[in-house]
């Protein structure tokens, strides 16, 4: 278990927001927060995505309190629900504390299904490296260290380099985030 929010010990307060306000042009905004009632609890990501003409955009939030050894797992199991107007995300991890923009990215992109609980399975074979959105040769491009991982994020985006377009509010509502090992 990396994340149970579910738990009443849990606590996103060591998350932080990660979006395209970071840039002159930037005009998104988004949130991790702790939903609480008396049968239950979970963390929601809200966004709002407002994309430059050419598609531009992004909203992310970001644990970089710690780092993992996840060398033993396959994957991640993330347990959510998304509402709103968007469905399309991605997971995305770093290592080494390489927290630039400059240096790689490993991500995952995923759809959750709309209106619906499901539990999203996301192979660490599937990560590929980024630089700042766009894909890099994994030929070239060192491969992500499992055993120091020092960043799990997650990010909504517009689609400059995609034909996924995006924009608008959305939701993704999180039970936990789970390193798993499936043979």
């Amino acid at each position: 278990m990396l994340f149970d929010f579910t738990n009443s010990t849990s606590s996103v307060n060591d998350w932080i927001e990660i979006s395209d306000t970071e840039r002159d042009v930037g005009k998104s905004k988004g949130v991790l927060v702790e939903q609480k009632t008396q049968q239950f609890q979970r963390a929601i990501f809200f966004s709002l995505l407002n994309p430059q003409p050419n598609g531009a955009a992004f909203v992310g939030i970001a644990y970089r309190k710690k780092s993992f050894d996840l060398s033993e797992f396959t994957g991640l199991k993330l347990n959510i629900r998304a509402q709103g107007e968007n469905f399309v995300y991605k997971v995305i991890l770093r290592h080494h504390n390489e927290e630039s923009s400059l240096q790689p990215s490993y991500e995952n992109i995923f759809e959750a299904d709309q209106n619906k609980f499901i539990e999203k399975y996301l192979s660490f074979s599937d990560f590929k490296p980024y630089s700042r959105g766009q894909p890099l040769n994994p030929n070239t491009t060192p491969p992500l260290d499992r055993a120091n991982i020092t960043s799990i994020g997650l990010q909504i985006f517009g689609g400059v380099y995609s034909s996924i377009k995006q924009h608008g509010t959305s939701s993704l509502e999180i039970d936990s985030i789970l390193a798993v090992k499936i043979e």
